[in-house]
C-alpha cells in the first residue's frame, strides 16, 4: 500500500479520534459516570449482576455501598469457572480469551479474564490511540515507510475448554488485526516462540535486513535484544543498523533505570519515546505529548476508575474515590471496573496525579512492593529516581536492582539492603552508596528523617551483582520475557537472599 494512502488513511483516523479525546479531557466525570452506568446495565443480568442487583443502581455511590472491593483471590473461584467453560458469570458475552499473569514476584498463575469487549476497546485501541497521539505531535514522520518492531512474550498459547490462556502480549499478537501484521517485524510464528532465547536470535535474523522505524516492547528485555543486534552487526549504535528509526514505545517498567542506556544506543537529540502503562487487566494510560511528564488517562477505553489514598491503604480509616476527588502529587491504589467483568478489581498498582485538567498520571510503585519496615515508606519511583540521580553523578550504569530491610537485632539499628547490577563494576562503591543515601533523603521526607543521625536507619548496603544475575535468577524461575520483571523492592528478604545466594 502506498505511503500517501496509508497516511491520508491515518489522518483520518486520527482527526476522529482526536475529537473523542477531547470530549473526555473536557468532560471526565461525565464520560466516567455514562461508563459506569453503561457497565452495569450491560451486566445486569449476569451471576454478579444479579448478586449484587445492578437492575437497582443508577448512580455512582449506590454502586460504591453495594458492590465490594475485590483481588484476584477473591475472583478466582469465579475466573476458575469461566476457563472451566461456564458463561455469564461477571460479564454477558462468552469470555474464550485468558491472559496468564504471575505478576512480579508470585510463583501462583493469575487468570485475567479478556473478552472481546475489551480486546476490541482497550487493548488494541491502545496500540492506534498512540500513533494517533505520535503523528499528531509530530506531522513530519515518517513511521510508515518502515516497520515497526515488537517484543512480546515468548509463551505459547494454550487452548482448553473452549478458552484460551497465554502472555498477553502473545494473545495480541495471535488475535491481531492484519494491518497490525502487516506493518510489523517479526512474523508471528517468530513472535510466538516459546524458547525466549531461540526467539532472541530468530528475531535478530530477521529483522536486521529490514526498515525499523519504531520499537515496541518492556525496556528490560527490549535492551537484551537490541544489544544482541549490535552484537551480530558489529555496530556502535542501533542508527548504524536501521538509520530511519524515530520513536521508541515502551511500558512494562519504570523507563528511569533504563534511559542512560538507550541515549548510548540511540545517541540523536531528536529520537522520541512514547511511554504507554498496561497490564494484563487492560491499558490505561497513554503518553500524548513529546517528552511529557505524565501520561494521559484514558477514560473511554471501557474502564471505570476509583483510586485509594495510600496514606490509609489497608487501615480502619481505608477509603475509596472516585476520579473527581483526587488530587495532585497524592499516591493512591488503583482500583478498575472494566468491560471484562473485573468489578472493583485492585490491580496493586500505585499511581500519582500530574496533573488533573487532564487527568494524567505517573506509575509511582506496587502497593505490595515498596520498603516500610522503619516507617520509612519507600517507593518503587523513589528509588528508581535515586538511582537515576546517583547514576548522573558517578558515571555509573545500572542494569537491574532490588533491595530489602535489614532487619533491627537487638541494640543494632536497621538499614537497606541492595544488589545493584552495574554495566561496569564501580570504582568506588562507597561514593556511589553515600549519593544513593543522598538522592534517596532528598526525595523521600519519610526516609531522610529515619537516616538523620542514623537514628533509626544506618548508610545502606550495597552489593554489585556479577553480570547475568538478575536474568539467571529470571531464568531459574521460567520468567524471562513478556511482562516479566525483578521485584524492585520487597518488606521481606526472600528476593535478596535468593539472589545473595546465586
Amino acid at each position: 500500500m502506498p505511503i500517501t494512502i496509508v497516511n491520508s488513511i491515518a489522518s483520518w483516523f486520527l482527526k476522529k479520534r482526536i475529537h473523542q479525546m477531547e470530549l473526555f479531557i473536557k468532560y471526565p466525570n461525565e464520560v466516567q459516570n455514562e461508563l459506569l452506568r453503561s457497565l452495569i446495565n450491560k451486566a445486569r443480568n449476569t451471576e454478579i449482576g444479579k448478586k449484587y442487583d445492578f437492575a437497582g443502581i443508577s448512580n455512582y455511590e449506590t454502586f460504591a455501598q453495594r458492590v465490594p472491593l475485590h483481588s484476584y483471590e477473591e475472583y478466582e473461584a469465579n475466573i476458575e469457572r469461566s476457563r472451566l467453560g461456564e458463561n455469564n458469570i461477571f460479564w454477558p458475552t462468552p469470555i474464550k480469551l485468558f491472559a496468564k499473569s504471575s505478576g512480579t514476584t508470585n510463583a501462583k498463575s493469575k487468570f485475567i479474564p479478556v473478552s472481546d469487549d475489551s480486546l476490541e476497546n482497550c487493548h488494541y485501541a491502545t496500540g492506534k490511540d498512540l500513533l494517533c497521539m505520535y503523528l499528531n505531535n509530530n506531522p513530519e514522520s515518517q513511521l510508515f515507510t518502515g516497520k515497526s518492531l515488537r517484543l512480546g512474550g515468548s509463551k505459547e498459547i494454550y487452548r482448553d475448554n473452549g478458552t484460551s490462556y497465554g502472555d498477553l502480549s502473545a494473545i495480541l499478537i495471535d488475535n491481531m488485526p492484519f494491518w497490525a501484521e502487516f506493518s510489523s517485524t517479526p512474523s508471528s510464528e517468530v513472535s510466538l516462540m516459546s524458547d525466549w532465547e531461540i526467539k532472541m536470535q530468530a528475531i535478530v535474523d530477521e529483522t536486521l535486513m529490514e526498515n525499523v522505524t519504531s520499537l515496541a516492547g518492556v525496556p528490560s528485555w527490549m535492551l537484551v535484544l537490541l544489544n544482541n543486534v549490535l552484537e551480530t552487526r558489529g555496530k556502535g549504535n542501533l542508527f548504524e543498523v536501521w538509520p530511519n528509526l524515530e520513536v521508541y514505545f515502551h511500558g512494562g517498567v519504570n523507563f528511569d533505570p533504563y534511559a542512560q542506556q538507550y541515549h548510548n544506543l540511540l545517541p540523536k537529540a531528536d529520537f522520541r519515546y512514547y511511554e504507554i502503562y498496561n497490564a494484563s487487566e487492560g491499558f490505561f494510560a497513554c503518553q500524548d505529548q513529546n517528552d511529557a511528564d505524565g501520561l494521559l488517562l484514558m477514560l473511554d477505553y471501557g474502564i471505570f476508575y476509583e483510586f485509594i489514598p495510600m496514606d490509609a491503604y489497608g487501615t480502619a480509616s481505608e477509603k475509596v474515590i472516585p476520579l473527581s476527588e483526587v488530587e495532585i502529587g497524592a499516591n493512591y491504589a488503583v482500583v478498575i471496573t472494566t468491560n471484562a467483568g473485573l468489578w472493583r478489581y485492585k490491580i496493586g498498582d500505585t499511581i500519582r496525579f500530574t496533573s488533573i485538567s487532564p487527568h494524567r498520571i505517573k506509575v509511582s510503585g506496587r502497593t505490595k512492593h515498596h520498603i516500610n519496615v522503619f516507617g520509612e515508606e519507600l517507593i518503587i519511583e523513589n528509588t528508581d529516581k535515586a538511582l537515576k540521580m546517583a547514576s548522573q553523578v558517578t558515571g555509573y550504569e545500572i542494569v537491574e536492582y532490588t533491595a530489602a530491610p535489614i532487619f533491627m537485632k537487638g541494640k543494632e539499628k536497621g538499614a537497606h539492603e541492595w544488589i545493584i547490577e552495574f554495566k561496569t563494576p564501580p570504582q568506588n562503591l562507597d561514593v556511589f552508596t553515600m549519593e544513593l543515601d543522598f538522592a534517596l533523603q532528598q526525595l523521600n521526607s519519610d526516609y531522610e528523617a529515619k537516616r538523620f543521625n542514623n537514628m533509626t536507619l544506618n548508610m545502606p548496603t550495597v552489593h554489585p551483582a556479577r553480570k547475568g544475575l538478575f536474568y539467571d535468577w529470571l531464568k531459574k524461575r521460567d520468567k524471562l520475557g513478556g511482562q516479566h520483571k525483578i521485584p524492585r523492592l520487597s518488606n521481606k528478604r526472600t528476593y535478596l537472599e535468593e539472589l545473595l545466594k546465586m
